[in-house]
């Protein structure tokens, strides 16, 4: 991927033992950062991505030269004010934009990783973050946030280090994929390793993409990130400017051109092998299972303050999801708060500029922050 060289990033230099049984160490880990980090170092907010960001939350990716994924939320007086706090975002391990991931060069072979990269987890991701409170010399973060994947992150960071963190957002998200999200991201996976460009995930050092595959993996996927109401009022059976069918296998209809569009475009900025990988890990992704089907515990540890928010027209991660994590908190008296924010947006939402969401947001985060000051003083 081209401009990788204006990425900041650390070298993690000690090991990691993955869930797999691997252990790596001396990996890049990528960053941005957004804000200032002040002088008592208590108004830092860890921000987790989703399937497809990166650390570009907010400003320009110098990569893409499109607007960061969250710039709606992270910003100067926004949801996520960087006038007040010090925003961080990590690409995860796994990515494709600077972080150790299948397009990391090899040291011995000289050639990308591929498929010899090994298999990781959201809990393998966190892992590896936590390296940035070292490197910041952070000792407790103010917020974890994140939605979608980013949440699961949120989750599993609050379970691994629970007195880390004094706050915990995590939007739109479950404690463990289901079956029904299993199912689309095995469709997306086998749609990129159908293709004859994949090589075995060995592509890029054979100068091919797969890239008819990648697009159809996104073409399914957001379709699970939008709402059947919000299609219909977008789209509905609108023709492609034209005024009749053409009986044929063109994109007669606008949904249909709007989602080949969305392939073709996602293709340019995200490699294969990491939608691969990223999938799997939300896949394996079950935090009630690792702690023998009680949620409660992964919790009991912690003094983090909770706020879960979902919305209404999410059905990839639908609100009784995010009830099941409030409730498992309610269970051993931690503090949480809850809202469902009224969205058609579906599981996207959470990425749009909905009024209700962001200020929802915003007033929570200063509420809180001036409470834990004062209560200090």
């Amino acid at each position: 991927m081209d401009n990788l060289s204006k990425v900041k990033s650390i070298i993690v230099k000690k090991s990691l033992k993955l869930d797999c049984g691997k252990e790596i160490s001396n990996f890049p880990l990528a960053y941005e950062t957004y804000g200032k980090l002040n002088e008592k170092r208590d108004n830092a907010i860890l921000v987790f991505h989703a399937l497809t960001g990166d650390q570009y939350a907010s400003g320009k990716n110098p990569v893409t030269n499109k607007d960061g994924w969250w710039s709606y939320a992270v910003g100067p007086g926004k949801a996520f004010d960087t006038n007040k706090f010090f925003v961080i975002c990590a690409n995860v391990i796994g990515g494709c934009m600077g972080s150790y991931g299948p397009s990391t060069i090899d040291p011995n072979t000289k050639k990308p990783l591929g498929t010899d990269f090994p298999v990781i987890t959201i809990n393998d991701m966190v892992n590896a973050q936590y390296n940035l409170l070292e490197f910041f010399e952070i000792e407790k973060l103010f917020a974890v946030a994140g939605g979608s994947m980013g949440g699961m992150q949120v989750l599993q960071f609050v379970s691994n280090f629970p007195n880390k963190a004094k706050v915990a957002l995590p939007i739109a998200c479950t404690a463990s994929h289901s079956a029904q999200n299993i199912a689309f991201n095995e469709l997306g996976r086998q749609a990129i390793m159908s293709d004859s460009n994949w090589k075995d995930g060995l592509y890029e050092e054979k100068n091919n993409n797969p890239d008819k595959g990648l697009a159809v993996a996104r073409m399914a996927a957001h379709i699970t990130y939008l709402s059947k109401k919000g299609l219909q009022e977008k789209f509905g059976r609108k023709l492609q400017e034209r005024s009749d069918l053409k009986f044929g296998f063109d994109a007669d209809f606008q949904i249909e051109s709007y989602l080949r569009y969305q392939g073709s475009v996602f293709v340019d900025r995200f490699d294969a092998n990491s939608y691969l990988y990223i999938t799997r890990a939300m896949d394996y992704f079950d935090l009630t299972k690792k702690f023998n089907g009680n949620l409660s515990k992964a919790f009991e540890k912690t003094k983090t303050k909770f706020f879960v928010i979902s919305f209404t027209s999410d059905w990839l991660y639908p609100t009784s999801e995010n009830r099941d994590i409030v409730i498992s908190l309610n269970a051993i008296g931690a503090e949480v708060s809850f809202v469902e924010i009224k969205s058609d947006k579906g599981h996207d939402s959470f990425l749009l500029d909905i009024p209700d969401f962001l200020n929802t947001i915003k007033n929570y985060l200063n509420a809180t922050f001036l409470e834990l000051n004062e209560t200090r003083i």
